[in-house]
């Protein structure tokens, strides 16, 4: 009687190493960056504050007092101290961090829907199309963003619309050459050919194909504008084509504390202050969102 036996494995079998998703990473590389945890701490806690505001017991902040005008920093009940009508200064930055972050984030985002929509469209189809578009923008870079920003807030006067208006006019003809370069060099990537060869229509490749890979370099270069909105809209406010009194906002608060500056110079440099700790954290965000992204690093 013959007995026939299975061969021995000559090795043990490797179980296959999990793998995790694009986002999945990113997200794993960016816990692990201090940097970027602290600074999204920072903005959370800012947002938080400027929407929950009337829940958190702050003071009035339209209500002034002509006899507590220009309190200094630790004054009993005023920890912030008081601006020129007499407000308190904590109440006043933490309210006016909702029209400074509103003003701050929402151009860009409606910038990013449209600037994106359009370099889409230029660069994956080319041709007249992408000349038509690109050379539009082109007269827009013509322009530096501050003097761009200012001349069409000026032209449809001020007010918060109109600020948001002419901010997101700003944002969008750089954003659209983004888009519209790394859609051209993707487009003509093998997978693209591929998808194209197998005959899915134009809409399904942009939409499957193409979208998913020109999406994470957009958003970046988004989040980097986010600061530079928010500095520019605090601009408008200063030179009186944004807000309008009495609402606070950190660049009018700027503006109408600019004549204590020798009086009480702590409490008018507050809003300054919060201008340049919130950009800065929206920097140094995006910089770890970007170094998060980059697959190969």
């Amino acid at each position: 009687m013959t007995y026939t036996t299975a061969p021995a494995s000559t090795a043990a079998e490797v179980p296959a190493a999990p793998t995790i998703g694009y986002w999945a990473g990113v997200w794993h590389r960016l816990r692990r960056d201090p940097v970027s945890l602290t600074c999204a701490a920072i903005l959370l806690a800012l947002i938080f504050c400027a929407i929950f505001a009337p829940w958190l017991g702050f003071a009035d902040p339209y209500a002034g007092s002509m006899v507590a005008r220009l309190k200094p920093i630790g004054t009993q009940g005023h920890i912030l101290g008081t601006d020129e009508l007499g407000r308190d200064m904590l109440a006043r930055l933490i309210y006016g961090g909702r029209l400074t972050l509103f003003l701050g984030i929402t151009p860009v985002v409606a910038a990013f829907v449209i600037g994106t929509s359009l370099g889409l469209i230029a660069g994956y189809v080319g041709g007249w199309v992408n000349s038509m578009i690109m050379r539009v923008t082109d007269i827009f870079f013509a322009f530096p963003s501050v003097l761009l920003a200012i001349a069409i807030s000026g032209a449809l006067g001020a007010g918060v619309v109109n600020s948001l208006v002419s901010l997101t006019i700003v944002f969008i003809p750089p954003i659209t050459r983004v888009a519209e370069s790394v859609t051209a060099s993707v487009r003509k990537l093998d997978y693209v050919d591929a998808a194209r060869a197998s005959g899915a229509g134009n809409f399904t490749i942009v939409r499957v194909q193409v979208l998913g890979n020109v999406l994470g370099p957009i958003f970046v270069y988004a989040t980097s504008l986010t600061s530079v909105c928010m500095i520019i809209s605090a601009g408008l406010s200063f030179l009186g084509l944004g807000v309008k009194p009495p609402e606070p906002e950190w660049g009018l608060m700027l503006n109408t504390l600019r004549t204590a500056i020798y009086i009480n110079p702590w409490v008018a440099a507050l809003p300054g202050m919060m201008i340049f700790i919130t950009s800065l954290c929206l920097n140094l965000l995006s910089d770890g969102f970007r170094s998060a992204m980059n697959v190969r690093q």
